[in-house]
Order: C-alpha cells, then structure tokens, then sequence
C-alpha cells in the first residue's frame, strides 16, 4: 500500500525541535532536582532507582496501543496532551512540595503519570520525522534531536545545581512549566504530517489485537532488524544498570558534592554536543550500522576508564568521550530503523521496539538498587567478600561497590559493540534488497 506523504521543509522540523530542546532544559532541571532531593532524604540507592522503575512501569502496559493510537490518531495532538499532562504533574509536585506534603511515594506515582503520556508524546514526534522530511535528512535530524537531548544536559545540571539553594524546587519547577509551554506552542506552529491509515474492517476485539500484533511480526519478517533490536536491547540493559546507579555513586565518592555532580553532567553534554554536531554536519556514514557499533565499543570503552578513576579530571574526561559516542550510535540506529520501515506502520513498529526497551530497562532499574546496596556495597567493605579481590583497584569507602558494578556494566556494553561485528545479519543491514 502507498502512503501519500507530503514532505514539508526542513523548517518545520527545526521549529518543533527548538520547542522540545528548550522542554528537554527544563526537564532535566526538575529531574535532577529531584535526584538530589531523594538521596538527601533517604541515603538508598533503591530509592532513587525504584523512580525510574515507576516510571516505566505504565508506560510498558500502554506502550502495545500507542503504536495503533499514533498511526490512528493525530500525532500533533498527542504531542500536545503529553507535554500538557507533563506541565500538570510538575504543577502538582510542585504544591506538594511547597506544603511540605512532598513524599518519595507520590514521586512514583507522578512518574507513572508521566511516563504513559511522555510514551505517547515521544512516540508520536519519532514516527512523524519520516513524514516530516526527505530520507536523505534522517540521521541529521536524529543526530539533532541527540544534539537536543546533550544540549540540555549541559545547562540544565548546572542551573539546578545553583538554583536549588536559591529558589528551591518550587522555582526550579516553575521555570520547568515555562519550558513546556513553549514545546506546546511550537507544535501549535506547525504542520504535523499525518499518514494515510487504512480503515479497520470492524471494531471486533480480533482485528485490534492483529493491529497490536502487527508491529512485532513486521520485525520478526525482518531478519536484520530482529537483530538491530536484540543488539541494541543487550547494550541498552547494561547501559540502564549502570545509570541507575550513577547518581548516587558520584554522590557517595564525592561526599555529596552536587557541583560536582552537575559538572559531570555538562562535561556529558558537551560531549554529546559535539557528537551531535559532528554528526549533523556530516550527515553519517554510508554504512550506517558502523557507526552504531562502533558507537557502543567507544562508549563501553569511556564508561570503563570512568568508573575506574576516582577524582574529577578522569570522571569529566571519560564522561565526555563516553558522551561522545551516542549520537553516532543512535542517530545511526534511528535512521536505519527509519530507511527500513514504511512510514504508514512505524507507529506499530516503534511501539514494539520501544516496549522492549521499556521492559529491559524497568529490569535494569529494578535490580541495580538492590544489586548496589545490598550485594556490591557491603562486598566492597572493608573485610567483605569482594574487597580482597577488588578493594585496591577501587577502595573500600563508600560507593566503591557501586563503582565494581559500573565497571562490570561498561564492559558488557563493550562486548556487545565487538561481538555485533561478527553478526552477518548485522554487517549486511545497509544492503538493500
């Protein structure tokens, strides 16, 4: 079936883009906020871990729909009802917070909110970049929306890191509304290109769970996209379980220095900056899945040196090569996925792909803080059962465990990078057929 798409300028793109780079700031301003918060109130890893946990879970549960939803339904609207159920949930832990009603468990709460409507939101902007421009511009647009998402992280930590001595969570959440508002509003701008959708033959409970279907059997057919998927769901896993953990390990070896902390993540911007640009610039390699691959082996490679090191230049070193690497890893990926699917059914497709990722990640989430308080933190004690074998490599204060299982984590997204060389499949996506 032929889909009638009619591609807009590069304009519009750049329009919805600058909206969700500025949300992106103010997101991320609120999230790390709120990190600092949690770990000052509780000391746990599995505190903090278990939001992002509560956050995924929903969204996994909706996730199967929301690919029918968004092929079904207008992309432009959904992209407006997630940032304006975002705006909301900000508004909400804002109040809480302000009459010192704010607990960890209404975080959880409010991180599922978000995460169902931040699930239909993202996946309604993703399946309409390939209507919104020519092919020949998707791993530029994908290499920006990396350069969206670094360039967030570089001024959002620092800002909070500031701002949270100033104005409190309160101000910081206020300057978050703003920022949605102009995401909304940059949507409004523009025209949103919606595909042709054939109509069901009947509402009967069978066709929707063919539709719900189809996207997985769309991949299964596909050889080489099943395994871009499983590749990329192995890197992501151990990528999740290292983040999850991330926070509180540069929190506990640095004696809870927050500057530090946002230094950190601005290195990680500025590396993810540059790596966007670079790969804007440059548009990608003609072997796309080169540079997905080699994007892993760089950043499993960075995140090794980092959690070996133990003082401020090698942490903000490595976090920027290791920052460096995801753009030309994602926005190859991204523009594979987007050559090799119709655009009439990338919101199934999508929906699928993401709702492994969600799965593997709430997995991830779900053990790190367990993993890290309960096995590596006290392994890693003086007189535990992992300090003799590890202790002079990474010491024995405290988030030295954390720092062995970051380390265990990097090296397997490493290993991933290498041995997906060797995958024929893999090697041959770029091939048309």
């Amino acid at each position: 079936m032929k889909t009638e798409v009619k591609f807009s300028s590069f304009r519009n793109f750049i329009i919805v883009w600058i909206g969700q780079l500025v949300s992106a700031i103010g997101s991320s301003m609120t999230s790390f906020a709120l990190s600092i918060w949690v770990w000052e109130s509780t000391d746990k890893v599995t505190t903090l871990t278990l939001i992002g946990f509560y956050t995924l879970l929903p969204s996994i549960v909706i996730t199967p729909i929301s690919g029918v939803i968004v092929d079904r339904w207008n992309r432009k609207l959904l992209m407006i009802v997630g940032d304006s159920v975002a705006v909301g949930v900000t508004i909400a832990i804002a109040l809480l917070y302000l009459t010192h009603n704010l607990q960890v468990w209404h975080l959880y709460v409010t991180g599922a909110i978000t995460g169902i409507f931040n699930q239909l939101q993202s996946l309604a902007y993703s399946a309409s970049v390939g209507l919104m421009l020519p092919q020949k511009h998707y791993s530029r647009a994908s290499s920006m929306e990396f350069l969206s998402t670094y360039g967030a992280i570089i001024f959002a930590p620092a800002f909070a890191g500031y701002l949270y001595h100033v104005v409190g969570l309160v101000g910081i959440a206020l300057i978050d509304t703003l920022t949605f508002t102009c995401a909304i509003s940059t949507v409004l701008l523009v025209h949103i290109p919606q595909p042709k959708f054939r109509e069901f033959n009947s509402q009967h409970p069978e066709n929707i769970w063919q539709e719900l279907g189809f996207g997985w059997r769309y991949i299964q057919t596909h050889k080489s996209l099943l395994a871009l998927l499983m590749t990329a769901m192995l890197f992501w896993f151990f990528h999740d379980v290292g983040n999850a953990i991330y926070t509180p390990m540069i929190l506990a070896r640095s004696g809870n220095n927050t500057l530090l902390l946002g230094s950190l993540a601005s290195a990680a911007g500025i590396g993810g900056v540059m790596g966007a640009l670079i790969m804007s610039v440059w548009g990608g390699s003609k072997h796309r899945i080169k540079g997905f691959l080699w994007g892993m082996v760089g950043a499993g490679l960075s995140k090794t040196i980092f959690g070996l090191g133990n003082t401020a230049f090698v942490w903000i070193g490595a976090q920027f090569c290791s920052s460096l690497n995801f753009p030309l890893n994602g926005s190859s990926e991204n523009a594979i996925w987007l050559t090799k699917v119709t655009p009439e059914v990338q919101g199934r497709v999508f929906a699928v792909r993401s709702l492994l990722f969600q799965i593997f990640s709430a997995i991830a989430y779900l053990i790190a803080g367990p993993l890290a308080d309960r096995v590596f933190e006290p392994g890693m004690k003086q007189n535990g059962q992992l300090a003799w074998l590890f202790g002079n490599i990474f010491g024995i204060n405290k988030g030295a465990g954390m720092a062995l299982l970051y380390v265990l984590c990097a090296l397997c997204m490493l290993f991933v990078g290498v041995f997906g060389f060797n995958v024929r499949l893999l090697r041959n996506i770029d091939e048309k057929h």
